[in-house]
């Protein structure tokens, strides 16, 4: 059975491989194995190869490319800065923002960005510059900045 182990084999074997990669979530592994099986019927395209040849070429270019995937996949940057996914509001606390709408009763908005946040606050009228302190869900608590008072 392996002596009739062809290129078109390898490649179809890779094929298969590779969609079943596609197909399975969470899996990884297959990709090496498909890639591996498309560069050996490439190979023996080219190259007339006995089969034992195949399979150790089979085996070293899957161990090769696990390698390969082990080292690049490390030098991947993955700090990207998800500290305040979900958590939106956290990432105002300290920055400064103008009052919008005046605080009165402790209560009152400032724009940011394109959006209108409530805060609560000492009041102060509208233009006036506030502190985010800490944040309450959607609600931000702010302090008057010394030199508004």
């Amino acid at each position: 059975m392996l002596a009739g182990f062809g290129p078109w084999t390898w490649l179809a074997l890779g094929a298969a491989l590779l969609v079943m990669e596609v197909i399975t979530p969470g899996t990884v592994v297959l990709w090496w194995l498909g890639i591996s099986a498309i560069l050996v019927g490439l190979m023996s395209l080219v190259i007339d190869l006995a089969w034992q040849m195949e399979l150790i070429a089979f085996a070293l270019l899957t161990l090769v490319s696990a390698l390969a995937w082990l080292r690049l996949g490390r030098r991947v940057e993955t700090s990207i800065d998800r500290s305040f996914l979900n958590r939106r509001t956290e990432a105002f606390i300290g920055r400064v923002f103008t009052v919008e709408m005046p605080i009165t009763n402790g209560r009152g908005t400032v724009r940011i960005d394109d959006t209108v946040w409530r805060v609560s606050g000492p009041d102060c009228p509208a233009g006036s510059r506030v502190k985010v302190a800490r944040v309450d869900g959607p609600l931000l608590m702010v302090e008057m900045l010394k030199t508004d008072v």
